[in-house]
């Protein structure tokens, strides 16, 4: 599984459900990365999308503990013993997971592959991502040159994770765990 966002220095990722910069390049590089794939993505999320609804040319999968929940154009998953049952149907590359913040910390340990756009500030935040910079687990694969607009001076930061093989197990195991909840 991939993951993708946007954070600012501290690794803020949103406030009030949205996002913290509006960078045209940063939508353009998620676009390119995601059109085609699968996307998986909290409920939260979703409605914080343009007109709350499902990306176009996409798989949309929507975590929730609403058991109750339908969305057109999305499958629900309410565990993540069920949402990696779906995943089986798909290699493992073809996943992205693009938010919010409990959906990044539930599925970075099963992540090989983390592209950061990693904005030169610091904005008022109330959702954050795990500083992979601390993290003994990630390493930096490819970072590009650094990009301005306005005002803000962003990069492209693809990590990788360390240790592939155990990613890939666990996957493998938490297919088995039907009970685990999100």
């Amino acid at each position: 599984m991939n993951l993708i966002v946007a954070v600012d220095r501290k690794w803020a990722i949103g406030r009030d459900g949205q996002l913290l910069f509006t960078i045209p390049d940063d939508m353009r590089f998620f676009k390119k990365m995601t059109t085609g794939k699968v996307v998986v993505m909290g409920h939260a999320t979703l409605r914080s999308l343009p007109k709350g609804k499902p990306l176009k040319d996409r798989t949309n999968i929507v975590l929730s503990r609403n058991r109750e929940l339908v969305i057109e154009g999305a499958l629900v998953c309410h565990s993540a013993g069920e949402l990696f049952s779906v995943l089986e149907s798909y290699a493992d590359d073809e996943v992205w997971v693009i938010g919010g913040e409990t959906v990044y910390r539930l599925l970075l340990p099963y992540c090989t592959d983390a592209y950061i756009t990693k904005v030169d500030a610091v904005a008022a935040a109330d959702t954050f991502f795990p500083n992979l910079d601390e993290s003994g687990d990630w390493q930096i694969a490819d970072c590009s040159e650094t990009f301005h607009h306005e005002g803000f001076s962003y990069a492209f930061v693809h990590y990788r994770c360390r240790e592939p093989l155990k990613v890939l197990q666990r996957l493998r195991d938490g297919a088995k765990a039907p009970d685990n909840k999100i």
